[in-house]
């Protein structure tokens, strides 16, 4: 008896836990352009590996006073890196497949639900009693047969060293382009185990700073405190950062700047990093991406700039940001790569995409969850197309 009430009350908690866009079944994430009563292969489904957590946002109405009640706004948000990136790629008609785990308890069977409510696989993300354990070498192998044909590998840097390690020497096995999200600085200098299997990075200023130091046993660089007056200005001022990831064997560098927008840095020239992009066949599921995105004159035009006016195989590119009402700015670098991602795995070139994942990411700090309720793909063309129009070349 004492049971069945104590399970009653656990199920109204968590009645009140609940994300206010999960409250009701119509209001579920919404699924992939595919229907859902068809089979789908997930077999060259893009590989996400990393983080999957239930964020609890706290917001005082006023002035906290200590020792006393403050009255507040509390949110609980699904979030977690991995599971945030993989969320917008289906958004944009991707369909990831996410190796992660949840704790065996309210808040993992949250996720789950929320997950599943996508049409999207639960089939590697484990439920365990001390989520502490992380995802473990061996859960990962176990996956090894969907990363073998995978377009592309996410990993983020929540993974434990041996976990991270396990997944980019599986995705060096298979000869599959491996993105490296840092996370944060401290978690950053993860980079060193790995360097060698990293195709792509995606950090910050201050987590650039933090794996170039990692990188780099002789000198140091210190992190950005001194205003700059230009866009110019502050590339030169990160250029040293940036060759030592790139002469460690990174070729794309997506150094986010917030409102500033991002620096794409490349090494290899745009042919060599398309042609690695692009030699596996895109998902049919994100074709409405890539024939409203796809822009082949834009494409040209970067082309044909970065052919003539670079004299190395090294080129660098500053994408604007646009205005944006801002809402929240968590999950915002997230939606950045995971629009990236999806563009990258539609068949749409790098340049472009990175205009796609700046205009993703407008949406989300505009959105009050971390990743947005859904994105018109005419409105992510549209703005596309003034953020390339934008973009200018950087003197490498």
């Amino acid at each position: 008896m004492m049971e069945n009430l104590a399970l009653r009350r656990l199920k109204s908690i968590a009645g009140h836990l609940q994300p206010s866009e999960t409250l009701t079944g119509d209001l579920f994430l919404n699924r992939n352009p595919v229907s859902s009563s068809e089979k789908i292969d997930d077999a060259s489904s893009p590989i996400i590996i990393g983080g999957m957590v239930l964020d609890i946002n706290a917001v005082p109405n006023a002035h906290p006073v200590p020792g006393t009640t403050t009255p507040g706004k509390v949110q609980y948000v699904s979030g977690g890196v991995a599971r945030n990136v993989a969320e917008c790629m289906s958004k944009l008609g991707t369909r990831p497949f996410i190796i992660s785990v949840v704790g065996l308890d309210m808040a993992g069977e949250l996720l789950l639900k929320y997950w599943k409510s996508a049409g999207l696989s639960t089939e590697a993300v484990a439920s365990v009693e001390a989520v502490e354990t992380f995802v473990t070498p061996q859960w990962i192998k176990k996956f090894s047969h969907k990363i073998r044909s995978a377009p592309m590998v996410m990993v983020d840097a929540n993974l434990n060293p041996l976990a991270l390690k396990a997944a980019c020497q599986l995705a060096g096995e298979f000869s599959i382009p491996l993105w490296f999200e840092p996370v944060s600085i401290t978690k950053s200098v993860r980079i060193s185990s790995i360097i060698n299997y990293i195709t792509f990075a995606s950090p910050n200023v201050n987590e650039l700073i933090s794996m170039a130091n990692a990188l780099s046993l002789n000198k140091k660089f210190d992190f950005i405190t001194k205003s700059f007056q230009s866009i110019e200005t502050l590339f030169q001022m990160l250029k040293p950062a940036i060759c030592v990831l790139l002469e460690k064997g990174v070729k794309v560098l997506s150094v986010t700047l917030g409102s500033y927008g991002v620096f794409l840095c490349c090494t290899g020239g745009p042919d060599f990093i398309n042609e690695a992009l692009n030699r596996r066949t895109a998902s049919c599921s994100s074709r409405k991406l890539y024939e409203l995105v796809n822009n082949n004159s834009l494409a040209n035009r970067f082309h044909c700039n970065t052919e003539t006016g670079m004299k190395s195989s090294s080129f660098a590119y500053h994408f604007p940001s646009l205005p944006a009402s801002v809402v929240s700015l968590t999950g915002a670098g997230d939606c950045l790569v995971g629009g990236i991602l999806a563009s990258i795995c539609a068949g749409i070139d790098l340049m472009q995409s990175i205009a796609v994942g700046i205009t993703v990411a407008k949406a989300a700090v505009e959105a009050e969850s971390n990743v947005p309720a859904k994105y018109s793909l005419t409105t992510i063309k549209d703005e596309a197309v003034k953020i390339m129009s934008s973009a200018q070349p950087l003197a490498f």
